[in-house]
């Protein structure tokens, strides 16, 4: 597992990656700068600079608030802030460890995702 910290302005927030080929390949993108927006009052979503390996990734995932996935149909990165249904081509990447709420702004924004090492 690998413990990320997401910068949104001042705010520095910590999430560990999950332990699969999906998430051990986003960690290897990073550092990255991503622009946010929302997606239909559930998500926010940025897209990513390439397609994330998916190897062993179940066909559905249900996403809990705090949640960092994958569309994989559309290789866009999801960062949940409500649970949502089980999707096909959803693939959990990892979690917020606590509190997200500095993500819970309107509009576009940037974002840092790094290494916490």
């Amino acid at each position: 597992m690998t413990k990320v910290h997401v910068t949104v302005g001042e705010a520095v927030l910590s999430a560990t990656l999950d332990d699969t080929p999906a998430g051990r390949d986003f960690a290897a993108l990073l550092p990255l700068e991503l622009t946010l927006s929302d997606y239909h009052g559930i998500e926010k979503v940025a897209d990513l600079p390439r397609k994330l390996d998916t190897t062993d990734a179940p066909a559905r995932y249900a996403a809990k608030a705090g949640d960092i996935a994958l569309y994989a149909p559309w290789g866009n990165l999801a960062i949940f802030y409500k649970p949502f249904q089980a999707a096909p081509g959803l693939v959990r990447l990892g979690a917020f460890d606590g509190d997200f709420e500095p993500l819970l702004r309107h509009g576009s924004f940037k974002v840092s995702l790094a290494r916490a090492d």
